[in-house]
């Protein structure tokens, strides 16, 4: 008999319930056990923390948005921020506490669900001899050894469902709506949704854009008879010669940039060049939320008994990944060593361009 323990890792996506109900299944299968650990590593900080997940524990959640061990991205244990006696808060690595929580637990692998960041944490694990295999988790869709993470689809069809919405209030007004998405510092979600939801600006962090052109495309929708406009940008998109907006950075112990605001710096800008009735609109956290769709549960369920299966051969400190519609494994290295950018010669480019979309270039 095997004991696995499963962790979910920074920001929730759509279809973490899915590969959750596909790692217990498959394991209860093979007649082994399974457990969570609430909030990323909290359970193996705190055996309290540990969750036994039975058949009946995750019986339908495979249609279930969120995660139901909880997820954080605040609980790095390589950099952890704890309050000392004083009151003062403290980085602190608590990673051999966790290997040895493993150790005593008898766990003999641990599956990592998680983005780039909780992935990159689940290599360190590997490093200190823990057996771990990855699970690639990201709405952005960034992860470049892997041709799609599980989320993405349900964040782009959240978006594409606001666009088309947006159209009808936008041309009832005469207004141009901007719309924000997520994305960190890739544009697939803008331009899958800007595509599908017929756009006429998507800015993507690809692509620094010249407001000239973007406000251009917004005037000559008026020369054929299309009085409004629907643009959509990426949060990590910049202006030429422009910077990142964002609101600062993270918490203690946390090195990224917290972005947003964008959208908002691109309607005034609009506004005060254009002179037409400019709103914004940051959709947020909604794209992270509800039922993943199926492209995405189907996706994420294949993680999951891929990486079952993984286990069952003793091939360890891997990731599960996507590869021309087949089930692989790379190495959590390669992993984890660069982010996914649009390629400016994909198909999907080309199309917005020759559909007549501005990408702000």
């Amino acid at each position: 008999m095997k004991k696995i323990v499963i962790s979910t890792g920074g920001g929730d996506a759509p279809g973490l319930n899915a590969v959750i109900y596909a790692v217990v299944r498959s394991c209860y299968r093979r007649g082994w056990e399974v457990y969570g650990s609430k909030s990323g590593y909290k359970g193996l900080l705190d055996m309290d923390e540990l969750l036994r997940l039975e058949i009946a524990d995750v019986d339908e959640i495979y249609s279930m948005g969120g995660t139901v061990i909880g997820s954080t991205n605040k609980g790095d244990p390589f950099n952890m921020p704890v309050k000392n006696l004083a009151g003062e808060t403290q980085v602190v690595d608590v990673s051999d506490r966790i290997v040895q929580n493993f150790t005593r637990m008898g766990f003999d692998c641990h599956i990592a669900i998680g983005g780039d960041g909780s992935l990159e944490i689940a290599r360190k694990f590997a490093d200190k001899g823990m057996p771990v295999i990855g699970v690639p988790k990201t709405i952005d869709n960034d992860l470049e050894a892997t041709d799609r993470t599980f989320g993405f689809d349900t964040a782009v069809a959240t978006a594409t469902e606001a666009l088309d919405k947006l159209h009808s209030t936008a041309k009832s007004h005469d207004r141009v709506m901007v719309v924000e998405v997520m994305g960190r510092d890739a544009g697939w979600i803008a331009l899958y949704s800007g595509i599908s939801g017929g756009a006429d600006v998507i800015l993507m962090p690809e692509i620094p854009f010249d407001m000239d052109k973007v406000c251009g495309k917004i005037m000559d929708n008026a020369l054929h008879e299309k009085d409004y406009a629907i643009v959509v940008v990426a949060e990590g998109a910049t202006a030429m010669g422009g910077e990142v907006i964002s609101k600062g950075r993270g918490e203690i112990g946390r090195s990224e940039v917290l972005l947003g605001g964008i959208g908002e710096w691109v309607a005034s800008e609009i506004r005060q060049r254009t002179e037409k009735d400019t709103r914004s609109l940051v959709l947020g956290h909604l794209q992270r939320g509800g039922s993943p769709t199926t492209f995405d549960r189907l996706l994420a369920m294949r993680f999951g008994a891929a990486a079952v299966r993984l286990v069952e051969k003793g091939i360890f400190g891997h990731m599960v990944a996507l590869a021309s519609s087949q089930m692989t494994s790379v190495p959590l290295e390669d992993a984890v060593k660069s982010r996914k950018k649009v390629n400016m010669q994909s198909d999907k480019v080309l199309t917005a361009r020759d559909i007549g979309i501005c990408l702000g270039d």
